[in-house]
Formats: C-alpha cells, sequence, structure tokens
C-alpha cells in the first residue's frame, strides 16, 4: 500500500488533507512536529512525504533534506502560504523537492500532484528493481561463461555444437 507522510503543525490542515486524500485509499500518515515526522521515517518507508514550509522547530525543507537522507527515493512536495521565488529554489535546490503547492490549495491540484509523485516513485522503484535484476542475470551469464570455459580447458571440444543449416544439433555417427 502506498503510504504518504504529512507534516504541518497546524492539525486542521493535517485533517483537510488527510479527508481530501482518502478517498484515494492511499495509507496517509499526520505529524505535527518535525521530531514526530522523524520518528516516522524510521518506521514506514514513504511514497511521497509533504511538508509545510514554516514549522516552529524547523523549516519544511530543512525536514525534507532529512527526509531525503533517510528515504532518498520518496518524493518531496513543500505546501506553503509563502510562495516567494527564494523559498522555492531553496526547496528546489536543497531537498530536491518535486513540487510546490500552496496554501490554500486547489483540491483536484493537491491530488493530481500526489498522483504523479507517486506514479513518479512507482517508476524509480521500478527501474531500481529492474535495474538489481539485470545485474543479477549478468552475474549467472559470467558465471555460466566461466564453467564453459572451464569445461572447455579440460576437455576441448566439450562445448562446440555442430549444427545444420536450419540449426539442428547433428550428431556423429562415428563410430557406431
Amino acid at each position: 500500500m502506498i503510504k504518504i507522510q504529512l507534516v504541518d503543525d497546524e492539525p486542521n490542515i493535517l485533517s483537510a488533507l488527510k479527508r481530501l486524500l482518502r478517498p484515494q485509499g492511499w495509507d496517509v500518515h499526520t505529524f505535527e512536529t518535525v521530531e514526530s515526522a522523524l520518528k516516522g521515517l524510521l518506521e514506514h518507508d514513504y511514497a511521497v512525504i509533504v511538508s509545510d514550509y514554516q514549522m516552529p522547530t524547523a523549516d519544511g525543507v530543512t525536514y525534507l533534506q532529512f527526509a531525503k537522507q533517510r528515504q532518498p527515493d520518496a518524493m518531496r512536495l513543500v505546501l506553503s502560504a509563502h510562495g516567494d521565488r527564494n523559498s522555492m529554489i531553496k526547496a528546489i535546490n536543497q531537498a530536491e523537492v518535486y513540487r510546490f503547492l500552496s496554501k490554500p490549495w486547489d483540491e483536484y491540484e493537491v491530488v493530481a500532484a500526489i498522483k504523479s509523485a507517486i506514479d513518479l516513485y512507482e517508476l524509480k522503484t521500478e527501474n531500481r528493481r529492474l535495474i538489481a535484476e539485470i545485474h543479477e542475470q549478468r552475474q549467472m551469464l559470467w558465471a555460466r561463461e566461466r564453467e564453459l570455459l572451464r569445461l572447455e580447458s579440460e576437455n576441448p571440444g566439450i562445448t562446440r555444437v555442430k549444427r545444420d543449416t536450419d540449426g539442428s544439433v547433428l550428431i556423429s555417427d562415428k563410430g557406431l
């Protein structure tokens, strides 16, 4: 199940976002403090992390930088009522934020941004899985190649097969 982390110091914002996202069937975890959200990062793997920009103990970008170190594949979004250019540049450059959403938000925009972030997260995850699978297959091929070379050195010609023009294996009738 897709897990989403929401971090905001305002409980009513968290409630509204959770209510908005509930119909999507995602597992939404809400945190009112950066400290509790950090604990959540240790206990769960999130596809998407949405953080408020301004919070009492740390700004959202600082929190998302920690989140990036702990869960580099998670997509990070900032939610803020303060949409100045410098804030956006800092968020993008320092925490590699995927999207910057403004308060008050458009419900369709928030859901669409999170869906898009989940799609990208799933692509990254699948890409990582496929790369690991390719690496494993290469290791198997190299092991088989080494074995064939070993067999050939011990019994010259054992790995060579004679084939007909259509690819059929030719069996010699010598000695019969």
